[in-house]
């Protein structure tokens, strides 16, 4: 590995005291510690920024940031929002890598160690991050995603990347546009099956099964998948929980995006991109599904 590789991380929170300490417990014992790491209180109305400062007091790399409560959980937008403000807070000026993570994570010593290994040995890997877990009934459960999709509870983006992206889209599908147009300038993204992370409070929970899903399908609409890809995508997840109820509330999210004429990325090369690559999937050829 590249001698003394630094990364910054981000964690933008909202009402995690239930787990904030336990993410930043595994982040203290990392084997590589960020040079920076900023966690952003979204306006959270329980302990978490009092669990925040308490941390940042301890250890001088974390770096505290609140924000007014908005009165809401902002989906998509709002982990943007929160982000962006502590990305304008960063102090270290040569960082190698930016991370956004969460705040409900638990994760081994070496994890960030065996990340940057990932990007040492292959330069064009621009985006990755490892695999998430959810514990149920007793045992750990992966949350499957394509191979080239990086769960936006952790991302770990080198440099030269994220600046060749430009950030973030602000809105839900922020975490796929991300990949797709890194994929389209010529990056590799790629998750990391063996490197664990334990996500304790499952995607999409905090705003409900039912809404999880209508936000998923809008984020696709946001995202400008194809509709032929989208309605395959509903196809296959029928027989998956919620029996055919999920696939509706997926498909009634993308299509509401055309019928409330809600803006999509403003990157019509990108848009392209991805359409082109969902028909080489459904078509059996090469793409970044693999």
């Amino acid at each position: 590995m590249a001698s003394n590789p630094k990364y910054v991380v981000i964690t933008p929170v909202r009402d995690e005291a239930a787990f904030l300490k336990l993410t930043i417990a595994c982040m203290v014992n990392q084997s590589i510690r960020p040079a920076e790491w900023i966690i952003v209180n979204d306006g959270s109305t329980d302990d978490t920024g009092k669990i925040i400062d308490e941390a940042a007091a301890e250890h001088p790399w974390i770096h505290p940031v609140h924000r007014a409560n908005r009165g809401f959980r902002k989906s998509g937008g709002g982990v943007v929002e929160a982000f962006n403000d502590g990305y304008r807070t960063i102090t270290c000026t040569n960082f190698d890598f930016i991370v956004k993570f969460d705040g409900d994570l638990s994760f081994q010593p070496d994890y960030f160690e065996k990340c940057l290994a990932r990007f040492d040995a292959e330069p064009k890997l621009g985006v990755g991050g490892g695999a998430i877990y959810h514990i149920r009934n007793g045992e750990a459960v992966l949350e499957r995603c394509p191979e080239f999709h990086v769960r936006g509870a952790t991302k770990i983006y080198r440099k030269a990347c994220w600046d060749a992206i430009g950030g973030f889209w602000p809105a839900p599908g922020w975490d796929t546009v991300d990949e797709v147009k890194a994929n389209r300038l010529g990056w590799v993204s790629r998750n990391f099956p063996e490197m664990r992370l334990t996500h304790h409070r499952e995607t999409g929970s905090a705003d409900g099964m039912w809404k999880g899903l209508v936000k998923n399908g809008r984020a696709n609409y946001v995202c400008g998948y194809h509709p032929l890809f989208m309605i395959g995508k509903c196809i296959r997840r029928l027989p998956m929980k919620p029996y055919i109820l999920g696939s509706i509330a997926l498909f009634y999210g993308f299509i509401t995006g055309y019928l409330e004429r809600i803006p999509q990325i403003d990157d019509r090369e990108t848009i392209a991109y991805l359409r082109s690559q969902q028909m080489g999937k459904m078509l059996g050829g090469q793409t970044i599904w693999r």
